[in-house]
């Protein structure tokens, strides 16, 4: 007898497809063997499901791009639900890997312990949250580019950020909104979240006068000029939304 998909393993399937760079949501992806072993199905059903949610995607449709409408009728619900709430969703999905890996949230995303001492119940709940779906949004949003830098191309995990084009505190339902994001260098997330560069129209890199003034200085020439009116090199699946670019560049961008 077929055995039916329950909502966590179409969840879980939903957090990966979330998490994986459009055109590998394959069977020979790790990430998808060993998500495969931990809900006990086959590695082709996880693929294929993986596919059926891209057919659910509002922004690849917008796109032309097409999925299997197969399972459609089973995922598109996560879907929804994930478009309504997607901080409860997926801090949902993080707690069901979190009991399958038999491994606590504060474990898993190493929350400082000192962090949370004389914090109880919706309080520290509230602190867990942030954390996990921070570190989910920073899967999400590098898997979309790729894990590059969308400025210079660097491609080191450890200096690669998640950049929000609208601050995290500013707009709740921007919080985890893949258009929400960009995967930027340190440095040049820095100099984004500082208002010191941002974008135009045409998703060329823009400079603050605080920057330009100094066009001369040896820093400049090395780390700033080759870049000067570069394009945003667009991501796979979610290009930023222009309504949170043009935010940024009217509300934090120094001009």
């Amino acid at each position: 007898m077929k055995r039916l998909w329950t909502r966590d393993e179409l969840i879980l399937t939903f957090n990966l497809y979330l998490k994986l760079p459009f055109g590998q949501l394959h069977k020979g992806r790790p990430e998808v063997i060993r998500l495969a072993k931990l809900i006990n199905r086959s590695v082709n059903a996880v693929a294929l499901r993986l596919v059926n949610f891209a057919a659910c995607d509002p922004v690849l449709k917008n796109r032309g791009i097409k999925g299997m409408s197969g399972g459609l009728k089973q995922c598109q619900p996560i879907w929804e639900e994930f478009y309504h709430d997607r901080e409860h969703l997926l801090y949902e999905s993080e707690l069901i890997l979190a009991r399958l890996e038999n491994i606590n949230l504060e474990k898993r995303y190493e929350i400082d312990i000192d962090q949370l001492q004389g914090k109880l119940g919706m309080e520290k709940d509230a602190i867990i949250r942030r954390r996990v779906n921070q570190d989910v949004f920073r899967a999400i949003v590098l898997a979309n580019y790729n894990y590059k830098c969308a400025i210079t191309g660097i491609d080191i995990d450890q200096l690669l950020v998640a950049s929000h084009i609208k601050p995290w505190a500013l707009d709740e339902r921007a919080r985890l909104d893949p258009q929400n994001g960009l995967c930027l260098s340190s440095l040049y997330d820095k100099a984004f979240d500082s208002g010191l560069i941002s974008f135009d129209e045409d998703l060329r890199l823009i400079y603050s006068s605080k920057i330009t003034e100094k066009y001369e200085s040896k820093y400049f020439k090395k780390f700033f000029k080759p870049y000067e009116k570069a394009k945003l090199t667009l991501p796979l699946k979610y290009n930023p939304n222009q309504i949170y670019i043009s935010w940024h560049r009217n509300n934090i961008f120094k001009k």
